[in-house]
């Protein structure tokens, strides 16, 4: 399994990439492999405000479909408009291309509490027991 190290991640399978004040999220190859091939997703607008926790999108698999979680605060100021038509980059890149959404922080003290990837690593070895 991919854990990249120069990522952040979350307890629900997100990752974040740190961009100045901005916070580039995606979904982690976990999560990507446990949902099985994606046929479709769905985010809020650019211009929303989201909380840390707070749901903005959702991803649907052939097997389920599962909601997406901010891991910070701020304002989504832009859209991955690619994976509209080829939601199955979700599978392919998710590290790369299948980027999601784009938050401007509110709080950028608030990446402190994701996770590095060894911890994310040790998190999912703990989840496997």
């Amino acid at each position: 399994m991919n854990i990249p190290d120069d990522l952040m991640y979350t307890q629900d399978h997100e990752w974040g990439k740190v961009e100045d004040s901005t916070l580039r999220v995606g979904i982690t190859d976990y999560a990507q492999g446990e949902l099985g091939d994606i046929v479709f997703v769905e985010f809020v607008e650019t211009g929303t405000h989201i909380t840390k926790g707070e749901s903005f999108g959702t991803v649907e698999s052939v097997k389920a479909v599962s909601e997406i979680y901010a891991p910070v605060s701020g304002t989504v100021v832009e859209i991955n408009d690619a994976l509209a038509d080829t939601p199955e980059l979700v599978n392919q890149d998710c590290y790369g291309d299948a980027w999601m959404v784009v938050i401007e922080m509110e709080n950028p003290s608030e990446v402190n509490d994701l996770m590095d990837a060894q911890a994310y690593g040790e998190h999912l070895a703990a989840e496997a027991k």
